[in-house]
């Protein structure tokens, strides 16, 4: 076929939906080698659905947002398509003029998948899925302009990094407003900056999607507010959508039988004023998302610690209005980031408001017993190698991770990343840094996660699509947590928390670590 004029797509690993599992889409941060390719695939990161033509039946939202402006602005609906990287070679033609990727980690260099790599060696799925889509045959072999944002898109402003991977333009920051001018004369053959900006689009000026989302993903507010230094979303205005937009954008996921999954960097915060909960308006809007014609269930994606803390009684009013209940928890992300106020104070005073930075431990444990309470279970991030942090702010961090061990939770510990207003202005947090108390920081949080794991599984069993995914997961989280405990240990007793040694020992083949029964587990499930 000749191709369509414009085609959007993301690498492979964005294009799933974790069988429907939110916490699951960490999976995408993993180096490949771990287990194999193909159970990789299957297990953690199934493909979605896809239709005749290439096209996807849900995508990524920040994909579905540019496919919205690009209409918008006038692109014709046959001349756009959001295509599975895996059909480029049905949709790529030559009359295809440009192709936009949504991309969270291009370069493998974010927290997540920097810590991953870190630790056990090798290049993460979504850098390595990023390249197969620039380097796809049909997108060589016609040679289409290369636009790229999405929250990763920071990664590629340098220029010889752009040079190097063929891409042409790369929009960092909100994309809106930008796009429809970019693609128009990406079509007509005009030069593309190299970096363009994206300016802070207003609420009223955010189009409505026009397709469904992974998971069911529906915007309700963007920005934060905080500003933690370390973080990119943190620095821009928080701004509130309508419900009457944010019901359209239920209404379309409906319609392709997904379920809203209401997302914001903080979703307690919907139209507060600064940082002062709204309780009123976001109550009123889960009150609306619940009664929707078609809604069964609504979850959330992310939430703030402090917005916990200090509204207590928005997390029953809201567990209340959805049914939150031990048999149907409610799960979302959040951070904890330091158990050291003094690095709360330099690094992200506003994180922690109402309150001060010397209440932030406390606060930490005051949120946790609020929604353990109320059956929210949160997935928090804590920060190893934050600029100017002591073993004491590492001692402290540890204190707080163990005073959360009564808490249903996953704890998970990545390396600081030089980005957001640090970036340049501080070196990232590496494995060769790692002191023994890092280590025991790190051990301490997945001690944590696979006290939980067991329980965490069985909760999710209502949520994954099949029974064969539920059967393998069991297989897997047995194994991990068997297998890691006894390294756990030999890091304790024998290393002296020196993980790199240890991790090094292992590499060297005189650590025997038995592998996974992979091949077992394979045929198992069928794959």
């Amino acid at each position: 076929m000749s191709g369509y004029k414009v085609v959007l797509t993301a690498d492979r690993t964005l294009m799933s939906e974790y069988h429907r599992h939110i916490f699951l889409g960490f999976s995408a941060c993993v180096p490949q080698g771990l287990i194999s390719d193909r159970l990789y695939f299957s297990m953690f990161c199934p493909s979605v659905e896809t239709n005749g033509d290439g096209s996807v039946v849900v995508a990524p939202n920040g994909t579905r947002k540019i496919e919205a402006a690009l209409l918008d602005y006038g692109f014709r609906r046959e001349d756009v398509i959001v295509a599975h990287p895996d059909r480029l070679g049905e949709v790529v033609g030559p009359e295809t003029k440009v192709i936009g990727i949504t991309e969270n980690d291009p370069l493998g260099i974010g927290p997540a998948t920097s810590t991953f790599t870190g630790i056990f060696g090798g290049e993460a799925y979504m850098a390595l899925k990023f390249r197969e889509v620039l380097n796809h045959p049909s997108v060589k072999k016609f040679g289409p302009k290369i636009i790229v944002g999405g929250p990763g898109a920071w990664q590629l402003e340098d220029e010889q990094t752009r040079a190097r991977l063929g891409i042409d333009c790369v929009v960092v920051g909100e994309g809106e407003k930008s796009a429809g001018a970019l693609f128009e004369s990406a079509v007509n053959g005009g030069r593309l900056p190299g970096v363009v900006r994206g300016e802070l689009v207003p609420t009223e000026e955010i189009p409505v999607i026009r397709g469904a989302t992974v998971n069911g993903i529906v915007e309700i507010a963007r920005g934060c507010g905080r500003g933690c230094d370390f973080c990119e979303p943190t620095l821009l205005w928080y701004r509130s959508l309508p419900i009457e937009h944010i019901l359209k954008e239920v209404d379309v996921n409906l319609q392709a039988g997904r379920q809203p999954v209401l997302h914001a960097e903080d979703v307690l915060r919907y139209k507060a004023k600064g940082l002062e909960i709204n309780k009123e308006a976001t109550v009123e809007l889960f009150k609306a998302v619940r009664d929707h014609p078609g809604v069964s269930s609504v979850g959330i994606s992310h939430f703030a610690l402090s917005s916990v803390a200090s509204a207590p009684d928005l997390i029953g009013e809201i567990s209340r209005v959805l049914d939150v209940s031990e048999n149907t928890p409610m799960g979302g992300q959040t951070g904890i980031e330091t158990g050291s106020s003094k690095l709360i104070k330099e690094h992200m005073a506003g994180k922690c408001k109402p309150f001060k930075p010397e209440d932030w431990p406390e606060t930490v444990v005051d949120a946790f017993e609020i929604l353990s309470e109320n059956h929210w279970i949160p997935c928090a991030t804590l920060i190893m190698g934050l600029p100017s942090e002591t073993e004491k702010d590492v001692d402290l961090t540890i204190e707080l991770v163990e005073r959360l061990g009564e808490f249903k939770s996953l704890i998970v510990p990545l390396f600081f990343v030089s980005m957001g207003g640090l970036r340049g202005k501080a070196e990232s947090f590496t494995m060769e840094k790692m002191t023994p108390k890092h280590s025991e920081l790190l051990l301490k949080c997945w001690e944590h996660n696979f006290n939980w794991l067991p329980s965490l599984i069985k909760e999710a069993d209502p949520i994954l699509d099949s029974r064969l995914t539920k059967f393998g997961l069991r297989i897997i989280a047995s194994y991990a947590a068997n297998t890691c405990r006894k390294l756990f240990r030999r890091c304790r007793e024998e290393y002296g928390y020196d993980l790199s040694a240890m991790i090094s020992d292992i590499k060297n083949g005189e650590i025997n670590v038995t592998p996974m029964p992979i091949r077992f587990a394979s045929r198992l499930l069928k794959i």
